[in-house]
């Protein structure tokens, strides 16, 4: 009975160094993960901003869902209080253009900020600092990529 109990022990001290083992190896690729979903959500983020910044479809179409909705609040140069207006797909596809076509970009050092504020397996949120103010983002995994479905924006306020 000895023998057996001894290689239970054993059996069992095998495993758990086993798991030890394994255990970092599983860390370090659900990090990996992470990091890659990360890096994505950034991307279409980033794809967002350069998108208006360079006047380019292609960043739009990949980064933003066409069921996005967009609403955004600003104070015209001729008010004192902010008015809001909703921006469709084709709306933001129409301004690329105009921006494309006039060679009306962004300068280069105009704000190009993303931050992460939230990121689960199927949803995230992000804010991006621009030229024009703050957004805030919400994206969902879609056929694997992410795309952003809302935007929530608002010019700086005025000092």
């Amino acid at each position: 009975m000895r023998g057996r109990t001894a290689g239970t022990r054993l059996g069992i001290r095998l495993a758990l160094l086993a798991l030890a083992g394994a255990t970092p190896l599983v860390a370090q690729a659900h990090e990996e993960a992470a990091h890659g979903e990360r890096a994505a959500v950034e991307r279409a983020a980033l794809d967002y901003l350069e998108g208006f910044y360079e006047g380019d479809e292609a960043k739009l179409r990949r980064g933003i869902s066409p069921d996005v909705v967009k609403y955004g609040y600003f104070v015209p140069l001729d008010a004192s209080t902010y008015t809001g207006e909703p921006m469709s797909f084709q709306q933001m596809l129409d301004y690329a253009e105009r921006v494309k076509s006039t060679g009306r970009t962004a300068p280069a050092d105009a704000p190009k900020e993303v931050e992460i504020l939230d990121l689960l397996d199927q949803t995230a949120a992000v804010k991006v600092t621009a030229f024009w103010g703050s957004d805030y983002l919400q994206l969902a995994k879609v056929d694997g990529r992410w795309k952003i479905l809302h935007v929530l924006w608002q010019s700086p306020p005025r000092g």
